[in-house]
């Protein structure tokens, strides 16, 4: 069962790997980012908004509240520094979030609807389990995207955070 350390150590590799790969990103020449690609999210832009609307629909269900979101894939926004702004916001409410929990109240329930309408229940830890899963995969995608550029994809790997942020060592 993941501890309250080990939510916060998923919280803080998540931030990093995000930022890297919103940096990546936001150095692409112009108008690459929006370029359509063979891709479920037609562009990296249009990935990362859909790794973002699901970030923010997991954080209202961990808040017990309406998330407003009728569809994964909206570009919220089509311009990347006005997503990695936010999505750094949405991150730390996340980090935030796992300093604010226990071993406990990982292990709570939370009960939620899912997009299809499906009704739903995950213990905290699952939920949080889930977001960084998700991001993972879809930053996978992004990597290809950038190697289409060509640009090589920076590494996000959890054992190049590892080495970077030991365990034990200040937050990142």
């Amino acid at each position: 069962m993941l501890t309250r350390e080990g939510a916060q150590a998923l919280t803080e590799y998540k931030t990093w790997a995000d930022g890297l790969t919103l940096a990546a990103v936001a150095g692409l020449p112009p108008g690459e980012a929006a370029r359509e690609r063979t891709t479920p999210h037609n562009s990296l832009i249009g990935t990362l908004n859909h790794m973002y609307v699901v970030d923010l629909i997991w954080e209202a269900h961990l808040e017990g509240r309406p998330h407003g979101f009728t569809a994964r894939n909206v570009i919220v926004h089509p311009q990347i520094d006005a997503l990695a702004a936010a999505q750094t916001e949405a991150d730390g409410w996340l980090r935030a979030w796992a300093a604010a929990q226990s071993d406990a109240t990982l292990r709570e329930p939370v009960h939620f609807k899912l997009l299809s309408g499906k009704a739903g229940t995950m213990s905290r830890a699952e939920i949080l389990e889930h977001i960084v899963n998700h991001s993972t995969y879809h930053r996978g995608f992004v990597a290809g995207l950038l190697h289409q550029v060509p640009l090589k994809a920076p590494s996000t790997d959890w054992n190049v955070f590892r080495q970077q942020h030991p365990a034990g060592a200040a937050s990142a």
